[in-house]
């Protein structure tokens, strides 16, 4: 008698009828995921940052629209990597968002949205109940982008406190087990040192961070992608492309429909000392960003050379 096969039959009910149908689901949530969910956002390239590679961190937000009274952070990841709790503070309540999560559906402004809300509202230890499918924050019909906007407020700048550890996951007065503390201890060894640059004229998201080795600056792009690309080649081929002495392009990825250019660095400079050649930088690729003519062949070359060692984060 022949042996019966391992495989699924393909029939529904079947493990491989169902893992097709959730491979094919999740193809589907990815392809109708807006390209550049936090378009429209000033502080859309910081989010990007936070949700993307800053280890530990949090930002009070105002949510406006039909709030709670409760005051709310925005956090890069929160325990258990659950999408939103809220805590008492001792007579008053707080609510915290996370960016590093998986959301439901592909709508993912929507959801963030409705998680801000909920933490403005909800009760001191109440679980979270993610939004119902199909809905905006409120139950209408709406565009998630405009949701996001309404909630956070298009023109809010985001103030970011960034922490050593993960002991802001609970709060000084919890009662924190031997096991939870050990816990944080854990998860607080994965902290490397980090710093968002800041100056004046600096577009976008400049983030420093100290991997041992060497250090480097992810620069996160609010221009288009295609159009930070060829800027970048042009300062490639014309000898540019760096944050001076002491750097070297590293290269870039792409994540959030974004472009954030890579750069290593000397990790014995302390982050402040790259604020006046990240200034330098931004002013040859702003430069390089006004320019329109075509490529020339060795900057293509450079532009290919680039884009071959691009990677994509989601």
């Amino acid at each position: 008698m022949a042996k019966k096969s391992k495989r699924g039959t393909g029939r529904p009910g079947s493990d491989r009828a169902e893992r097709v149908a959730a491979r094919k689901a999740r193809q589907a949530q990815a392809l109708a995921a807006p390209a550049r969910p936090f378009a429209g956002l000033a502080a859309e390239c910081d989010i990007v940052a936070l949700r993307a590679f800053v280890a530990s961190a949090t930002a009070s937000v105002t949510v406006h629209g039909e709030a709670g009274s409760n005051a709310v952070s925005l956090a890069t990841i929160l325990p258990g990597a659950v999408q939103a709790l809220t805590r008492d503070l001792g007579g008053s309540v707080e609510g915290l968002v996370a960016l590093q999560t998986e959301f439901e559906g592909s709508d993912i402004p929507g959801e963030l949205a409705h998680a801000l809300r909920w933490a403005s509202r909800a009760e001191a230890g109440a679980p979270y109940e993610p939004r119902p499918e199909d809905t905006d924050v409120d139950g209408a019909e709406a565009d998630g982008e405009a949701d996001l906007a309404a909630t956070f407020g298009a023109d809010t700048t985001l103030d970011i406190t960034l922490h050593d550890d993960f002991s802001w996951w609970f709060a000084d007065s919890a009662d924190i087990s031997p096991d939870i503390a050990a816990m944080i201890e854990q998860a607080s060894e994965s902290i490397l040192p980090t710093a968002r640059i800041v100056g004046e004229n600096l577009s976008g998201a400049p983030w420093w961070v100290d991997a041992g080795e060497r250090a480097h600056v992810r620069w996160v792009r609010p221009e288009a992608e295609d159009d930070v690309m060829t800027a970048l080649a042009r300062l490639h081929a014309a000898g540019k492309l760096t944050l001076g002495e002491g750097s070297k392009f590293a290269g870039s990825f792409r994540t959030h429909g974004l472009l954030v250019p890579v750069f290593d660095l000397d990790n014995e400079m302390h982050h402040e000392e790259w604020t006046a050649p990240c200034a330098r930088f931004e002013a040859d690729l702003a430069d390089a960003l006004a320019q329109t003519g075509d490529l020339t062949g060795e900057q293509r070359r450079s532009r290919d050379g680039i884009r071959g060692r691009q990677v994509t984060l989601r």
